[in-house]
């Protein structure tokens, strides 16, 4: 008898990447179709204003509850530009010897990640109150890691293996990637009574799709400036999943993630959990 065994396999890197742009151009010309009608709705209002002086239209959409469905529906907090800082928990690098201990150690205050989030989807979960609701989107995140330690990485046969380097000067050595994300929240708004200027609290799952990564080494040889940069999977996970809280108020919008597994697939590289710390730049 034979078996036919059927394997999954993943997007390639590239398309995601494609399927990433489209979808940005088609929001901004949903986005640009929603303005000019808004724009065509504008001018008809004027023109039967000025032709109807005797008449008035009052169209009300707002229940006993003083609830606005078309005005106050229920919208998360996930778009914008955020910025963050990484690093690592609970290491664990008893796979490789003593001297090698630590080589992927962060500086954590130039270890930081880039998160442009530009599109984003609410639903609320409530019939006549808009406090309670699921959020939804997508969003690139540009994770980079600046190596504490003179070292950097390379893919060895069957695990990751540690680089020590040479330079002295001016050396810098980074491990960057590029993720594709998409989360699910639940948000929660209060004080509940008021449409504006509410604090927030979500909590949730964030999955991503690994698309780039690389690592980098800067350093400079008779004051001549000088880069390494080497790409490749380095045995890391093509898809993460993160738990992620998010809480805010007016400008002010704080998060924090934490991966559920480790960076590195099972017996390739130290037992790293990332986590990132950050703030919003900018939130629409």
């Amino acid at each position: 008898m034979v078996t036919f065994v059927r394997t999954l396999e993943l997007p390639n890197p590239m398309i995601l990447k494609k399927v990433f742009l489209l979808l940005i151009i088609s929001l901004l010309t949903a986005k640009l179709g929603t303005i000019q009608a808004q724009d065509s709705l504008l001018q008809e209002t004027d023109s039967l204003s000025n032709d109807s002086v005797n008449t008035t239209l009052i169209i009300d959409v707002t229940p006993k509850d003083g609830f606005n469905f078309w005005e106050e529906r229920f919208k998360g907090n996930w778009a914008g530009v955020f910025i963050a800082v990484n690093g690592f928990a609970q290491p664990d690098y008893s796979m490789y010897a003593e001297m090698d201990d630590g080589f992927m150690e962060p500086e954590i205050w130039r270890s930081n990640c880039l998160s442009i989030n530009l599109i984003q989807a609410s639903l609320g979960l409530q019939r006549n109150r808009n406090f309670i609701g699921l959020v939804t989107g997508l969003g690139a995140d540009f994770q980079s890691y600046r190596l504490d330690k003179n070292y950097s990485l390379e893919k060895g046969t069957d695990r990751v293996e540690p680089v020590q380097l040479a330079y002295e000067d001016n050396l810098k050595s980074k491990f960057s990637s590029i993720y594709l994300s998409a989360p699910v929240l639940l948000e929660f708004q209060i004080p509940m009574g008021q449409y504006s200027n509410r604090m927030y609290f979500s909590a949730g799952v964030i999955t991503s799709v690994r698309l780039e990564t690389h690592t980098k080494v800067k350093y400079r040889v008779d004051n001549k400036r000088q880069k390494l940069k080497e790409p490749g999977d380095f045995y890391l996970r093509d898809i993460r999943f993160a738990g992620t809280v998010r809480l805010g108020y007016r400008w002010i919008n704080l998060f924090a993630t934490y991966d559920l597994q480790p960076l590195f697939k099972d017996g390739k590289g130290p037992e790293l959990y990332p986590f990132s710390v950050g703030v919003a730049l900018i939130t629409f």
